[in-house]
């Protein structure tokens, strides 16, 4: 019997939970975790819920098609949730075939509702393992309408490319509050450092418990996402605005320049984690909850970021869910957001100051479509290209006008995916 068939149905109970908030609406996911039913169970029992939550996550849309095949009829969403992991457990962890179908069969005889369902989850699991599904399938890693919206953007080679990332976990990327500790971080943390000072590690776990986390060192954030604050290139004195702030990763970035930043984010909640994280690096920064489109605040700043609202389609590396949570209303809805943001931004930069936008997606009704329509509406302002490599962007990223759009499979490894134009106020 192995450990994970000892963990037990109450941890496989909280992995349908997770898979069932994360299906069901945008930030599902981050909802289920703070449920009792995850969080009462013992550490390596949330360890497993999560693993195998985030693991039938990144395989949905193959898991899907191998269900489908052996259904003649849907069952009930909670039936279809105890196939999901049942598939999961036999063919992407290590968990003995016998106790992936027991274990759910176990599952559905725990609860009335899923109880009739017994021997229909029993055969179909059955049914899999003597005919393996192929779960690698870059086209079904993706749902369709995003796998068609990236073909259309980008072409069919990069969105099998920007597919096939769905399915790997990837390392953890951290940024240095100086690079004076990266030899020394990158030693004790058996990372690499990447171009542009990202640190990049295999480790996994409980960061909290990593060399150098207490003395506040460096902090969480992916290697994309370190780029846009550091091409706003802010200079100590200078006075720097974020807007949208939370979770605070590039909040960090920008007062360890030595600049004087406020931070602007419209949820007191998520301000509290960016509280706490300047408060463990010793970062000195005016903390704001307030909409940014809305701030009375009427200084004017040396340098803006707006790291807008978006679909956050180009996370979908450590956060899957985010592929089958969104929905194509969602990037129509959210792009009428960043164009107001994106004007309240545009007022608050001196003239002579930068403005940096970017949005964690990959859709260009997000990103290039943006910065045209802000260009035409804002004749003050003009484009101040990157220039390629800059801010340890791929040289793939660059595109004509000196944008980036850093798609995942620009860097060895992966990164999340990104939209980022810098401007300048000319008058």
């Amino acid at each position: 019997m192995t450990e994970e068939r000892d963990i037990g149905l109450p941890a496989r109970r909280a992995a349908i939970d997770i898979l069932s908030a994360s299906l069901a609406r945008r930030a599902g996911l981050d909802e289920a975790l703070s449920r009792p039913l995850f969080k009462g169970l013992e550490q390596r029992d949330r360890g497993f819920a999560m693993a195998l939550a985030m693991a039938t996550l990144r395989r949905l849309g193959p898991i899907e098609r191998a269900l489908d095949a052996k259904l003649t009829r849907a069952p009930p969403e909670e039936v279809r949730n105890i196939l999901r992991i049942g598939v999961t457990q036999a063919f992407l962890m290590d968990v003995p075939a016998f106790a992936a179908v027991t274990t759910s069969v176990d599952l559905a005889a725990s609860h009335s509702s899923t109880r009739a369902f017994k021997g229909l989850i029993n055969a179909v699991l059955r049914g899999l393992l003597r005919e393996p599904p192929n779960l690698d399938l870059p086209e079904a890693l993706c749902p369709p309408w995003l796998y068609a919206r990236w073909t259309a953007a980008f072409g069919r080679e990069a969105a099998d490319a920007m597919a096939a990332l769905i399915a790997d976990e990837p390392a953890t990327d951290l940024s240095l509050k100086s690079s004076d500790h990266a030899e020394r971080l990158a030693a004790e943390l058996e990372g690499e450092v990447l171009a542009g000072g990202t640190l990049r590690t295999p480790r996994k776990g409980d960061v909290a418990a990593w060399p150098a986390y207490d003395e506040g060192l460096w902090w969480v954030q992916d290697a994309s996402a370190a780029i846009p604050a550091r091409l706003l290139d802010a200079k100590p004195g200078e006075t720097v605005l974020d807007f949208c702030a939370a979770p605070g990763g590039k909040t960090m970035q920008l007062a360890a320049t030595g600049a004087e930043v406020i931070a602007v984010d419209r949820s007191p909640a998520r301000l509290v984690r960016v509280k706490e994280n300047l408060e463990r690096t010793g970062l000195t920064v005016e903390v704001v909850a307030a909409d940014a489109g809305e701030w009375a605040d009427e200084r004017e700043f040396d340098a803006v970021l707006l790291d807008a609202p978006c679909s956050a389609t180009g996370t979908y590396r450590r956060h899957p869910d985010v592929l089958w949570a969104a929905r194509p209303s969602d990037v129509a809805a959210l792009a009428s957001v960043q164009s107001r943001l994106l004007d309240s931004a545009a007022k608050r930069t001196k003239v002579g100051g930068r403005l940096v936008y970017c949005v964690c997606s990959l859709e260009p009704e997000e990103g290039e479509a943006q910065t045209a329509a802000f260009l035409m509406r804002h004749r003050d302002f003009k484009l101040s290209p990157a220039q390629p490599g800059e801010a340890g962007s791929p040289w793939a990223s660059q595109l004509a006008d000196g944008t980036l759009r850093l798609l995942p499979h620009h860097r060895v490894g992966g990164q999340d995916g990104f939209y980022v134009a810098r401007f300048v106020r000319t008058g």
